[in-house]
């Protein structure tokens, strides 16, 4: 499948931070989220074939936004994005997002966890 036909959905509260990370995925199609209840919703409307997750935002944190989507849709491929990997990263773990990615991070990076995870085709 052609990458510009995968859906990221890409949920951070830093403004700047999130343009910067759909700047480095514009080879897919990304969806924006600024806290974990829009990306709960957005991910009910548009089925991402991956999620890039925040875990310290507002209105509803990382952690809780990972156990809605995986409660709807346990097949949901969610990584963690922190700055703070030690302690909140072990809950997103806990919570059942499949790995964590430390900021800042570079395009390259980026991009071959990104492939790495959509190159498994849903299940």
């Amino acid at each position: 499948m052609e990458k510009r036909n995968k859906r990221i959905l890409l949920v951070d509260d830093d403004e700047l931070l999130r343009g910067i990370l759909a700047t480095m995925l514009s080879d897919y199609t990304v969806i924006e989220a600024d806290n974990g209840k829009t990306a709960v919703e957005l991910y009910r409307i548009h089925k991402p074939d991956l999620v890039l997750m925040d875990i310290i935002m507002p209105v509803m944190d990382g952690v809780a936004a990972t156990k809605e989507i995986l409660k709807e849709d346990p097949s949901a491929v969610i990584l963690a994005i922190t700055a703070f990997g030690t302690l909140r990263g072990k809950e997103m773990i806990e919570a059942g997002a499949k790995e964590l990615i430390s900021k800042p991070i570079t395009r390259k990076g980026l991009n071959e966890v990104v492939e790495k995870y959509l190159k498994t085709e849903k299940v």
